[in-house]
């Protein structure tokens, strides 16, 4: 009898690993070396090349100029599980509060220095961990958690992001919370400021 019983907790914690694994699945496994391109043609090396990041326009302004390399952008990606961003930070300017829902981020400092934040929500009040990176370092962003960046140099920085997904998402805080017109009273309640303040922040989202 206590063999049964142990062989079925066993059997149980097994079950619950494999649910949990599943539930955790960012993407549907691949069950090809690689998807072919679309139109039906026989791949060639340029199929598995990406040179858009040849030459990119800095735009100055205090947003980071993000360059997505995901599986819209370079059909190669498509069911391998990856997806990359060439990030570029003009001096001042901020990478703003946001989540990745499907993907883990791995960021890789090209040049610069370069201020990060990563918020954990692990425990009942959430963690604030900040770090300032230098050139060639790398710095991880656990899927779905609040993080961010700014370059506080007088320097142009660069940075390349890596995900653990074909298409990690993207949630803006600021533009999910004040540009699809939550109703104002919500908004003032939760956050306990005059509706004036929250009209301005609407007022200067995309």
């Amino acid at each position: 009898m206590a063999s049964r019983s142990a062989l079925a907790v066993s059997t149980f914690l097994c079950l619950a690993a494999l649910a949990a694994l599943s539930a955790h699945a960012a993407d549907p496994e691949e069950i090809r070396d690689f998807a072919p391109p679309a139109d039906g043609a026989p791949p060639n090396a340029s199929y598995f090349t990406f040179p858009g990041l040849r030459n990119i326009d800095v735009k100055q302004g205090q947003f980071a100029n993000v360059t997505n390399v995901n599986v819209v952008s370079f059909p190669a990606l498509s069911g391998l599980g990856v997806a990359n961003a060439l990030l570029v930070y003009p001096p001042g300017s901020v990478n703003v509060p946001h989540t990745h829902p499907r993907g883990t981020e791995t960021l890789f400092l090209l040049e610069g220095t370069l201020e990060v934040g990563l918020i954990d929500t692990t425990l009942p009040v959430p963690v604030l961990f900040t770090q300032t990176l230098y050139k060639n370092d790398i710095f991880v962003f656990p899927r779905g958690l609040v993080h961010f960046q700014i370059n506080k140099s007088k320097y142009v920085v660069r940075a390349y992001a890596s995900f653990s997904s074909t298409n990690p998402g993207l949630v803006s805080l600021p533009r999910t919370l004040f540009g699809v017109h939550i109703d104002p009273e919500v908004l003032t309640k939760s956050f306990e400021v005059s509706s004036d303040i929250i009209a301005k922040l609407s007022a200067v989202q995309p």
